[in-house]
């Protein structure tokens, strides 16, 4: 049983990652960090931490536990690289949420450091255990849609003022990008790069339409791949729309509805018919493959390197 700890005890921690913790094979939450005590000690009674000792607001307090094998890192994007590399110097294993860092600089210190260390770091893109994109992906790399020439994703949400952290230089870089945008760019590069190459041209068009904030309110990004295919993505944090993933292929195509995003559900239709897939939770996905990557001592399928290849992309199409 991997004995894993939290950081951070924001909304995606508490209402996605521990749960998915303590419902994943192999898994169980050991203890949890916070800024404010009385709230991990509040955290750690309600998922039922196994810790004797659970609730910490202590960094080196926390990582010093002998018993704990690894954490995931949920505080805000700014502070993943302190808290990664304070656990990997502890010998931890580390799933750090996305984007992992706010710069290249930060994001190629967490991968060298986790090499160095023989530990495994892994990067949170839940998308990628969604049971429609994975049967999708199959069919993507056995050229079932031809070669392909297009792919779309598209992901908001509203956000109702400036008052979130994402939209501030203190703990963050990024506001449309890192809440959402990354996940639009992880999900084209999973499924692009085994058969359409590197990403070789960037152009983007970035809105910062608060006037309260600097930072990307909405991002309308194109990519180009070496074998000449095209990506595209919008994100943006001023309105709620549905979600789509669109990809073209020389024989086919495939539309999404409502699969990229948080939730195990929505439809993917095909030129062949809809893809039929289960409802599971991806969130008990990407921990299961965290567990099973240290258990068997293996990288993670969203490796660390996946995550400093996003940071990359992410600083060209919004410096």
């Amino acid at each position: 049983m991997i004995k894993i700890g939290v950081i951070g005890l924001g909304k995606i921690a508490t209402n996605s990652l521990i749960p998915a913790i303590g419902e994943a094979r192999g898994a169980c939450l050991w203890s949890v960090l916070s800024r404010d005590l009385e709230k991990a000690r509040r955290i750690a009674v309600e998922f039922s931490a196994h810790s004797r000792n659970p609730a910490f607001d202590n960094l080196q307090t926390f990582l010093s536990d002998p018993e704990l094998d690894a954490v995931v890192v949920a505080s805000p994007d700014k502070i993943h690289v302190s808290h990664s590399l304070a656990a990997i110097d502890k010998g931890k294993h580390v799933l750090v949420e996305k984007p992992m860092a706010t710069s290249t600089t930060d994001a190629k210190m967490m991968t060298t450091a986790a090499r160095r260390a023989a530990v495994k770091l892994g990067v949170a893109y839940h998308m990628r255990w969604h049971q429609g994109h994975r049967e999708l992906a199959r069919r993507v790399w056995n050229r079932e849609y031809g070669e392909i020439q297009t792919i779309r994703a598209h992901w908001t949400f509203n956000s109702p003022d400036s008052s979130n952290w994402r939209a501030h230089d203190k703990l963050g870089k990024w506001w449309s990008l890192a809440g959402v945008g990354t996940h639009c760019l992880d999900w084209i590069l999973w499924l692009m790069r085994p058969i359409c190459g590197e990403v070789e041209d960037v152009q983007s068009v970035v809105s910062r339409a608060d006037a309260t904030s600097a930072h990307d309110t909405s991002v309308a990004a194109h990519l180009k791949f070496q074998s000449g295919a095209i990506a595209q993505f919008f994100c943006s944090a001023v309105h709620d729309t549905p979600t789509v993933g669109e990809i073209y292929g020389s024989t086919g195509y495939a539309l999404c509805r409502e699969t990229i995003g948080t939730s195990e559900g929505g439809s993917i239709i095909t030129d062949a018919g809809p893809i039929e897939f289960d409802n599971l939770n991806p969130y008990v996905g990407e921990i299961e493959d965290f567990v099973s990557a240290i258990t068997n001592d293996r990288d993670p399928e969203v490796p660390g390197e996946d995550g400093l290849r996003n940071v990359e992309l992410l600083t060209e199409i919004c410096p």
